[in-house]
């Protein structure tokens, strides 16, 4: 629609119906011409860094029946915004007697209401029919097989599983890759860089389902570890390491902390 009105803006804004590009288009609709002055009904602050480049984005050949469209599509997003209030409405509704399990999910990184909701609404709050959090995520489907081969333990593909519950879990996954000082943001980040965005992300869903199944069973919030613990992990494996093959050269080790000078 804006291209056929010779309007760049989709070039220059990353969302056209965000907050930022609604306000510029409703300018449109409302009858201003003045390129300048639409740019300037921006909200975000990312937008307003880019005045220059929105101003001569905006600069087109808006015609009336431009208006008449754009105020149409409006209209339908208001309708559709409208519809899916209600369902929400009706769907929180629906799970009050769950509300406990839902406060709970709401804890750990990366959950935002709907998506605990929608976990509850098909696991229940019941999982004692799982023996173990390894049985609950390999019923999800992101618990991995494995095979032994020539003495060394393989990877395998993980189980069809429930696909609905899969994808919630990559949703959740993703939200977690965006935050910082996390524990999972430091497992996604440094599994992506060794074994690729996909591969890390059913990974990190495995870790997000047996965090639920413990949440659930136990009854308590999210434990958040911190995102320096795999520096913290991996120190304490070095030393491991360093000692037993100081011990197998036959040196006897004794290991002192050193004094933190103030």
């Amino acid at each position: 629609m804006l291209e056929t009105a010779t309007s760049k803006l989709t070039s220059v804004v990353t969302d056209v119906w965000g907050k930022s590009g609604q306000s510029m288009i409703n300018a449109i609709i409302q009858g201003e011409s003045d390129a300048q002055t639409r740019s300037r009904v921006s909200t975000g602050n990312g937008c307003r860094g880019k005045l220059p480049q929105l101003q001569a984005a905006l600069e087109g050949r808006i015609q009336p029946h431009h208006r008449v469209l754009f105020q149409q599509i409006f209209a339908h997003l208001r309708f559709l915004e409208s519809s899916m209030q209600q369902v929400l409405q009706e769907i929180e509704a629906q799970m009050k007697p769950y509300q406990e399990v839902v406060e709970l999910l709401l804890t750990h990184p990366g959950v935002q209401a709907v998506a605990a909701m929608g976990f509850v609404s098909e696991v229940g709050s019941d999982l004692s029919r799982f023996p173990s959090a390894k049985h609950f995520a390999s019923w999800i489907g992101v618990w991995p097989g494995n095979h032994t081969s020539a003495g060394k333990r393989k990877h395998g593909q993980t189980t069809k599983g429930n696909a609905y519950l899969r994808a919630l879990l990559a949703e959740i996954v993703w939200g977690i890759s965006h935050t910082k000082d996390t524990y999972l943001s430091a497992q996604y980040h440094r599994l992506a860089r060794r074994i690729g965005k996909t591969k890390a992300i059913v990974a990190v869903s495995h870790t997000v389902a047996v965090n639920f199944y413990h949440m659930i069973t136990k009854h308590i919030p999210y434990q958040e570890l911190g995102a320096n613990y795999f520096d913290t992990l991996d120190r304490e494996r070095l030393t491991k390491h360093t000692v037993k093959r100081l011990e197998a050269l036959g040196y006897e080790v004794i290991l002192t902390p050193k004094e933190v000078r103030a």
